[in-house]
């Protein structure tokens, strides 16, 4: 790519050399004025022939020669720069999108960011944060190269496409973000995303409570209303200020002082036998404090009594500071 570069900047000072050349030989041997020598340069390099100013000399006629096949030559090898750089640069976005598309192929149980709107873009950001592999499509070009994705985190297309769904791997994905701002396109991408992957997570972005009931018959998992929970936040500040200013400092996986996690049965043991809650000793172990419990067949239980058993597919809730999170993370290898 360097040598490239080199043989533009030499092809751009031959130019300049030769054109400087002519204008100030004509100047000189036939006498001139500048606009004419102008002239008479660029009819003499581009070899069009169009009428001399004046009636050359035996000399002006030396100059002329020499000047037409040394420009002859020097277009020549501008030209074949100029044809490398845009066939080379065709080449290298061609290569840029093979690699793009074949790493995409490579991914699995990775989500796919329907949108990079206000909602997609902190989907993505959070996403990002906790180094979880995405894909993010959008049919603003603009919106795209611009963001802080880099260019094999996105597709510009549109998603209510199921060739560009395809592309962005929905069949080997795991979860799917359709943030939207039309409820009519987040409907059509849940349609086409659940029957392209049976087992896909859907969570789906509405503005209307209308369009909630229908996303879930089109077969999302989740549906968020973001102004409905903006409104019963700002409440909540007034009718519970302090549970809610607690609830905020809870988070997950972060790096404040109280933190949430998500722990499952396949991630605490390597085994299929299954254990209690009691037996497991969590809070002697680590300093975290069980505060739910999944259980495999999706039902959630707040407050889990110590007796429960954790079996396969099944999942504990726990809460602590950043230190008892890391020891969790630490005693049973969690990533």
């Amino acid at each position: 790519m360097k040598s490239f570069k080199l043989k533009i900047i030499l092809a751009l000072i031959l130019l300049v050399v030769i054109f400087t050349t002519g204008v100030i030989g004509f100047k000189i041997i036939m006498d001139l004025n500048w606009l004419d020598s102008f002239y008479m340069t660029a009819i003499t390099v581009t070899t069009v022939g169009y009428r001399e100013v004046v009636l050359p000399s035996n000399e002006a006629k030396i100059f002329i020669t020499i000047l037409i096949l040394s420009s002859v030559v020097i277009l020549g090898f501008v030209v074949s720069v100029m044809t490398e750089y845009f066939i080379s640069f065709g080449s290298l976005q061609d290569l840029r999108q093979r690699r793009k598309l074949k790493k995409i192929e490579k991914m699995e149980n990775h989500t796919i960011v329907c949108g990079y709107g206000r909602n997609g873009q902190q989907a993505a950001s959070k996403l990002m944060e906790f180094q979880k592999d995405f894909i993010v499509i959008d049919i603003e070009e603009e919106v795209l190269t611009q963001s802080e994705l880099e260019p094999e985190q996105y597709l510009i297309g549109n998603a209510n496409d199921d060739d560009i769904l395809k592309t962005a791997g929905i069949e080997k994905a795991s979860h799917l973000i359709t943030a939207l701002p039309n409820d009519a396109n987040n409907l059509f991408i849940v349609l086409s995303a659940r029957q392209l992957n049976k087992n896909l997570k859907i969570i789906s972005r509405a503005s209307e409570d209308t369009s909630y009931r229908k996303l879930k018959l089109a077969g999302a998992d989740n549906v968020i209303l973001p102004d409905k929970i903006g409104g019963q936040h700002m409440a909540s500040l007034i009718v519970s200020p302090d549970l809610l200013e607690f609830w905020d400092n809870l988070s997950y996986g972060g790096t404040k002082s109280v933190n949430l996690e998500q722990v499952s049965f396949e991630q605490l043991f390597d085994h299929e036998k299954s254990c209690t809650i009691l037996d497991l000793d969590l809070r002697q172990k680590t300093g975290c404090t069980i505060i739910g419990f999944k259980t495999a067949e999706g039902e959630y239980i707040v407050n889990p009594n110590p007796e429960i058993e954790l079996t396969p597919k099944s999942k504990i809730i726990v809460v602590g500071n950043s230190e008892q999170i890391k020891s969790l993370q630490e005693a049973y290898s969690i990533v």
